[in-house]
């Protein structure tokens, strides 16, 4: 929509009558299938050129008014979601100086109007929204603190989409953090998302946050979700923002978080171009010398704006780190140059900073990000080299490239069909035997798959593995089956799926008819194909088929990823002594013939 001159009065018009609009989207707790609260979203007047958020937010700010939109917003919020009587918390999406204000005041307006309509003040909860207008993140903090003290929540909103800082997080102590829903949408086929919420997952830990995830709209997404751990969740799957909003979780969504059935995570092909060191995080950044007063000291970062801190050293060694937000606010305050200006720069430094040598790999810092120590998440740490300083490097590089670390460890893929191999495929067993529920092991193996690889070659025989690849893919759940491939031509399926057995079934008879086009005529006439044994004598052998062995795996009756291994390999290896090419065998006769073998 254009800006038109009369917009600015229509605007005023409507907050002058007091005529903005709300609907309430709502987050639910993903541990107990319940409401958590709602997220109160505004709306210009229905059918007026101002109905839309983006409008209304774009008008404020070219007439000067956003403050008083914001203000508007939240009280306005606050009686709807009153007058519905809805269960749990509201949260409010406010900027930094709103927040201030409203703590300024000691909460006195927004206080008291939440008590007039009937809400206490601990069902509030402020979304801190426009990170990149949060100029004091002390002040912020102060005033916050009056808030805090009624009983108000605080979150960070859209944390990730690159305006956030993990400084708030850290300084503010959030009650919440919400994700942004990039990482959010389509996780259950993106192993980088995985990842990056992992690592989110452990700073939430490390900070004592729960993470909200926002924009959930599969189930698939949701199960992901709830597997990894996150606490609560938002999005169309849960409700859409509406002006009466439901005050139960959606049937679909119970039925997933309900669920016993683990999801499948996806899995990714390698990447070998990742960077393993730490070096890679160096920025070069300009040193101050110990004896240096701090009048020098405010020189460096006003002639170097985009510095974040300045390392101290003495004799080329660092000994301290002068984080510029916190110097500068010190420095600025009344009579500070007289006092310190001529003071060293040590008085303000931080004596033992994060030190990490270039050559360390980066995995190494991994227990860093959950350590005790959290100050280098905003003010950075030094990188040396053989102990002498070489520059300076974020928090955030450090996030990234563990995240980047991680997702790169967990790309174990098969180069021929990109499935996942033997580390992926132990570690969805564990989960499997963690999460206490029944499915079935099914180890699929090619019969005569050596000498016909050996008559037709490589080319063709992979092929064979493709083919069977694509099968038993084309066969099982995606969202509860997962797939790996071992090596060669064994492979594995943990089926979740109540119809395992029919599933089997299909996948050997699909291969077994398809495997006959990787044939040429004289062998399709023959039934059989003429190759070496395995001591080099010809012999005529049967067209390759698939064997399957399955181990029907109930709760508890194996202890490790091991044991159901071998237990699946000894089924496959009478599957392929039987005619029907399958076999079952199932845990709770197996069992007691391990422990004795063992």
């Amino acid at each position: 929509m254009l800006y038109g001159p009369g917009q600015p009065i229509m605007l005023r018009q409507v907050l002058e009558a007091q005529a903005l609009e709300f609907v309430f989207q709502p987050i639910v707790d993903l541990g107990q299938a319940v409401i958590l609260g709602y997220e109160a979203l505004m709306r210009g007047p229905q059918g007026s050129p101002l109905h839309a958020p983006d409008d209304l937010l774009r008008v404020a700010r070219q007439a000067g008014l956003s403050f008083d939109l914001e203000v508007a917003a939240c009280l306005g919020a606050m009686s709807s979601f009153a007058a519905l009587r809805l269960p749990g918390k509201l949260f409010l999406n406010l900027s930094a100086p709103v927040i201030a204000h409203f703590g300024r005041e000691h909460g006195g307006r927004l206080l008291r109007h939440a008590v007039e309509q009937g809400l206490a003040p601990g069902r509030l909860v402020l979304e801190l929204t426009e990170h990149e207008r949060v100029d004091d993140v002390d002040a912020l903090q102060g005033c916050f603190a009056a808030l805090a003290g009624q009983g108000v929540g605080l979150a960070l909103d859209d944390f990730g989409d690159g305006r956030s800082s993990l400084r708030l997080w850290a300084q503010l102590k959030p009650e919440l953090v919400k994700l942004d829903k990039f990482f959010v949408r389509g996780i259950h086929q993106d192993s980088r998302k995985v990842e990056v919420i992992r690592a989110i997952l452990k700073l939430a830990e490390a900070f004592g946050t729960p993470i909200v995830a926002e924009g959930i709209e599969e189930a698939a997404e949701l199960g992901v979700l709830r597997d990894l751990g996150c606490h609560y969740g938002q999005g169309y799957l849960f409700g859409k923002p509406a002006a009466a909003p439901g005050a139960v979780v959606p049937e679909v969504a119970r039925g997933v978080l309900a669920s016993s059935k683990i999801a499948v995570l996806p899995n990714s092909a390698p990447r070998p171009d990742v960077a393993e060191t730490v070096g890679r995080l160096l920025l070069q950044a300009p040193t101050i010398a110990a004896d240096a007063p701090n009048g020098d000291l405010m020189q460096l970062f006003t002639h170097h704006p985009q510095l974040h801190a300045v390392a101290v050293v003495e004799k080329q060694y660092p000994i301290g780190l002068v984080n510029r937000r916190h110097f500068v606010d010190k420095f600025a305050q009344p009579f500070s140059r007289e006092l310190y200006g001529r003071r060293p720069c040590t008085l303000f430094m931080n004596a033992t900073p994060l030190r990490v040598e270039a050559a360390a790999p980066i995995d190494s810092l991994i227990s860093v990000l959950t350590g005790e120590d959290q100050r280098y998440l905003h003010e950075g740490f030094i990188i040396t080299e053989e102990g002498r300083y070489a520059g300076l490097a974020t928090g955030e590089s450090l996030v990234r490239a563990v995240t980047e670390r991680r997702i790169e460890a967990a790309r174990h893929a098969n180069p021929l069909t990109f499935l996942p191999g033997n580390i992926p495929i132990t570690e969805h067993i564990r989960r499997l035997l963690d999460a206490g529920v029944d499915f079935a092991a099914c180890y699929f193996d090619l019969n005569h798959f050596k000498p016909y690889n050996d008559l037709y070659g490589y080319w063709r025989g992979d092929e064979m593995i493709k083919l069977a690849a694509r099968v038993i893919l084309a066969h099982a759940d995606a969202a509860h089956d997962f797939v790996g491939h071992v090596g060669g031509d064994d492979f594995v399926v943990l089926f979740q799926s109540e119809d395992w057995r029919q599933r089997c079934e299909r996948v050997v008879r699909d291969f077994n008819l398809h495997a006959r086009d990787l044939f040429d005529a004289e062998e399709l006439t023959r039934n059989g194909f003429e190759s070496e044994d395995r001591r080099g004598f010809k012999v005529m052998f049967p067209l390759t088929t698939m064997a399957a062995g399955v181990l029907r795996a109930g709760a508890g009756q194996f202890h490790s990823p091991e044991e159901v291994a071998s237990a699946a390999a000894a089924a496959k290896k009478l599957a392929k002594q039987h005619g029907s090419g399958i076999h079952i065998s199932f845990g709770a006769r197996l069992r007691p013939v391990l422990e004795a073998a063992g």
